[in-house]
């Protein structure tokens, strides 16, 4: 093993500018797939915390069957909770914010309807339930935000979308880096292993030194990628908190420690499945 070990740092001294384009690759790709991973954790976070405060609220005709319309609402696949409040219930809502209108509505009567209040599984599914309801005989209107939920829902699953698609090409991008630093380094040493495989070396004594080349090069890219990330992460966290608190930023150790392990494997895994590929294919060509 410290024969390969040396055979491996030798490899990328000698190719030193392969082996420095790979790194930089290798740690930007991580770097931006760390960023993308949180991003997404913050935009789930976001739209969970938007799914537990939309309510679809059907305002009801005076001579709906409010029993009636409650199930069928309930019976909605896309429906989590239903609840019916009455016209009553709603003034003493009201009242609470404005105390001035018990007192309109002493003169001129309670102006609001009973309503029935759904929250969705899913804030996508706003406009469906909507619909849904605002078909049912006795249901009056329906209101749900759209003016801000579906703008916000569109927004956020196209930069979750968008996050995956630059990861997925930086990835391939980056194994394509290791494929030719790993080429590079088997062609400049190609007399050598011909010697090798004439003196009786298996394939897998010549493969080493080039897997171990790619699996350091994907630990020092994880290490570089993380001792970026972590703090420029949480130094725009604590600002996003100060400057718009009503975002639920992640911060907790809890959920970040699993997200920058994973981006740290990741690195690892490339490095070493890029190096595996890269020696089988070329190791071919040069026999």
């Amino acid at each position: 093993m410290r024969y390969h070990l040396r055979q491996a740092l030798l490899a990328m001294r000698g190719n030193i500018t392969a082996t420095l384009a790979t790194l930089v690759t290798m740690t930007l790709t991580l770097l931006m797939l760390g960023f993308v991973l949180l991003l997404t954790l913050n935009v789930d976070r976001t739209l969970a915390q938007l799914e537990s405060q939309v309510e679809v609220a059907a305002f009801l005709k005076p001579e709906a069957a409010e029993a009636d319309l409650l199930a069928q609402v309930r019976a909605l696949p896309q429906v989590r909770e239903a609840r019916l409040v009455t016209r009553e219930q709603v003034l003493d809502e009201m009242t609470r914010d404005s105390p001035y209108t018990r007192d309109a509505a002493d003169l001129v009567g309670n102006p609001f309807p009973d309503t029935l209040r759904m929250k969705v599984s899913r804030v996508e599914d706003s406009r469906t339930v909507a619909a849904a309801v605002s078909q049912l005989s006795g249901v009056e209107d329906v209101e749900y935000g759209a003016g801000y939920v579906d703008p916000t829902v569109r927004t956020l699953t196209a930069v979750r979308g968008s996050g995956y698609a630059l990861v997925g090409l930086l990835l391939l991008g980056t194994l394509f880096n290791i494929l030719n630093a790993v080429r590079v380094a088997m062609y400049a040493r190609r007399d050598e292993i011909s010697v090798m495989r004439l003196l009786g070396a298996t394939r897998a004594f010549i493969r080493m030194p080039h897997v171990i080349e790619g699996l350091l090069v994907g630990i020092v890219a994880a290490a570089l990628a993380l001792a970026l990330l972590t703090p420029t992460y949480l130094g725009l966290a604590g600002r996003v908190r100060e400057l718009a608190p009503v975002f639920p930023v992640v911060t907790d150790p809890e959920t970040l420690l699993p997200v920058l392990g994973g981006v740290a494997v990741l690195g690892v895994l490339v490095g070493l499945v890029g190096s595996l590929f890269a020696t089988r294919r070329y190791l071919r060509e040069l026999e």
